[in-house]
């Protein structure tokens, strides 16, 4: 099919050429040969007078031109699969369809596992690939690299549907040997003390924790940087730090460790955990499924005892 003379196939090749930043990559990624996909880059060529992927000592690099045809090719090619391509049923029990999902190892910990069990009681078939979050999850969204982001609200995008999952109170933990552990955690001692602080992977990103610590304007002494949630509770042992993390995290790994758990004397608030789809799969009858089998398992683990 052709549009302004554009073999529109193109488009689809055009995508992962963006997406990939290699010809290798991209032929791999929708299954055409490299030769292939290399024709398919000089009709691209052609066809806009722009070079769009040029050559930059070992790797490729987007031209101008192509960073601007980036996110309205994706777009549209998402728009056609919102619509056109999708299914008009999902069956749990018959499909062997993927989710790629974006999580927390926080969630990855508490809430995924029930995720997984009701997932395979309906859907023995169904795969999941569960993708770490790195800076600036939304974009992965965009991209169509992902189904579904769960995250805190304040990093949610306002371009796609969200729904509130869960919510989420954060504590201290401390070494059981410490002195921070007997008495109250004042927030004298909170912010003379160093502290053990979850960094995601990727260039200035931050936890939520950071963020809402740093929105109420606290500059705390972080000594050690971790890229998991789970870790920090670990860290501790042995110092007298502190890791400020969620409240369920911290109950269930505390039984592993010799550390106490303390109220934080910040007041951080709730975080409110969300899922985000992108706005075109919101009529996906294998998202709605996917959706609800997060609510059903958020509730269940409200339900379960603390």
């Amino acid at each position: 099919m052709r549009f302004n003379k554009l073999d529109l196939n193109l488009l689809v090749a055009l995508d992962a050429l963006l997406t990939e930043l290699s010809i290798s990559r991209a032929a791999e990624k929708i299954h055409l040969s490299q030769s292939a996909m290399s024709n398919a880059l000089a009709r691209l060529r052609e066809y806009f007078d722009d070079e769009l992927l040029i050559q930059v000592g070992r790797r490729m690099e987007a031209t101008p031109r192509a960073e601007v045809l980036r996110d309205a090719v994706n777009d549209v090619l998402r728009r056609i699969e919102g619509s056109i391509a999708a299914k008009p049923a999902f069956v749990p029990a018959q499909s062997q369809r993927e989710f790629r999902i974006s999580v927390s190892d926080f969630s990855l910990s508490v809430l995924v596992p029930r995720v997984m069990a009701r997932a395979y009681a309906e859907g023995p078939g169904i795969r999941f690939a569960l993708m770490p979050q790195v800076q600036d999850p939304p974009r992965s969204l965009d991209r169509a690299e992902v189904d579904l982001l769960i995250l805190p609200q304040e990093f949610c995008t306002p371009d796609h549907p969200a729904e509130e999952v869960f919510r989420e109170r954060h504590v201290c933990v401390v070494w059981r040997d410490s002195p921070l552990a007997d008495g109250e955690l004042t927030l004298e001692r909170y912010m003379n003390a160093g502290h053990v602080v979850m960094v995601p992977p990727g260039a200035n990103a931050s936890s939520v924790e950071a963020w809402m610590t740093n929105k109420l304007g606290f500059a705390r002494r972080v000594e050690v940087t971790s890229f998991s949630f789970a870790s920090a509770v670990a860290l501790v042992q042995g110092t007298d730090r502190i890791a400020t993390v969620h409240g369920r995290l911290a109950r269930k790994l505390a039984p592993q460790w010799p550390v106490v758990i303390k109220e934080s004397p910040l007041a951080l608030g709730e975080m409110h955990q969300m899922m985000q789809w992108h706005r075109y799969r919101t009529n996906d009858p294998g998202i709605e499924w996917l959706r609800r089998i997060f609510l059903e398992s958020a509730r269940e683990m409200d339900a379960a005892p603390a």
